[in-house]
């Protein structure tokens, strides 16, 4: 296990590697000048160019390139262009935003979906499944800023039972939590019905039920058990990539997490504050991944470390 650790943890900092090295050069790829965007398009070359050698962009790509791995390497993102904020502390005062609503829109997911999911499977092939079926199709095939503009027209501004937008109390939660889960949802329910259906045809479920035990207890210990692995594993990773921050729903919504941030920094030209989103996500979503590898390993003993 402790080899496995290591091979995982080297194999983590090459993807933030390849992740950093990708990141750096499409950033400075996109048109248009940071200095010129900061100083104003009023301001004199004079001190445009003084803000370039301020920042070091009048070096070669392949030094700025060395030079941003090598503060990386030790926690220093560089600052804000846009208000000369350190960009580690303008991440990390929009977390908790982005993280309250990852976890309350992973939740909404898996308190729909599974249910629904179980219930498709125990009823296959009735009018329950076949609108499971259609739910997952509409969830997954809506996009879900199309899906939030709906629902703020709706519930915000014909019944405005719920903010048109913003954060502070839960009533703003509600919205874009819901909408944030209903794709999840119709995918956790179309993945955990075919897993189940699959596990309740294994010989081992045939043998249990042939023994006598209860429905309930083969469903609770062999089905379901098995059945929730993967489910364990896609809902790590969502964690993960919602803790990036989720562009569209926050973009929508008015929400201030690192996605609405990393919205504003790509308008505004704020190539650190871009850089630095970017590089969080990736490490975010590395290292719960290996997380869920640790778990998955833990839940089911069959799983061997190679």
């Amino acid at each position: 296990m402790f080899q496995y650790l290591i091979r995982r943890l080297i194999g983590a900092v090459g993807v933030i590697f390849g992740v950093a090295t990708i990141t750096f050069i499409m950033v400075f790829l996109m048109p248009g000048d940071a200095a010129r965007m900061y100083a104003g398009p009023r301001a004199p070359e004079e001190t445009v160019q003084r803000i370039r050698e301020l920042w070091g962009l009048d070096q070669p790509l392949p030094v700025q390139y060395v030079r941003y791995l090598a503060r990386a390497a030790q926690g220093d993102l560089g600052r804000s262009t846009r208000d000369n904020r350190p960009v580690l502390q303008a991440v990390f005062e929009r977390l908790p935003a982005t993280l309250q609503l990852a976890v309350a829109g992973l939740f909404v997911e898996l308190a729909i979906g599974i249910p629904l999911g179980i219930v498709a499977a125990l009823k296959r092939n009735s009018w329950i499944d076949n609108l499971a079926t259609v739910f997952g199709l509409v969830g997954i095939s809506i996009p879900p800023f199309a899906l939030g503009l709906v629902a703020l027209y709706v519930f915000g501004f014909l019944i405005p039972i719920f903010p048109l937008g913003g954060y502070g109390t839960p009533l703003h939660l509600v919205l874009p939590a819901l909408i944030l889960g209903f794709g999840g949802a119709a995918f956790y329910a179309r993945v955990l019905r075919n897993n189940l259906l699959e596990v309740m045809g294994e010989d081992y479920i045939r043998t249990a039920r042939a023994k006598g035990l209860a429905p309930s207890v083969v469903l609770r210990r062999h089905i379901l058990r098995n059945a929730l692995l993967p489910t364990v594993t896609l809902a790590g990773l969502d964690l993960a990539l919602l803790l990036g921050g989720v562009v569209v729903i926050e973009a929508v919504f008015g929400w201030p997490g690192i996605g609405l941030q990393a919205f504003n920094a790509i308008r505004n030209q704020d190539t650190p504050i871009i850089m630095g989103t970017v590089l969080f996500a990736s490490t975010a979503v590395v290292f719960i991944n290996l997380a869920v590898d640790f778990l998955y390993v833990t839940l089911d003993p069959r799983v061997r470390v190679s």
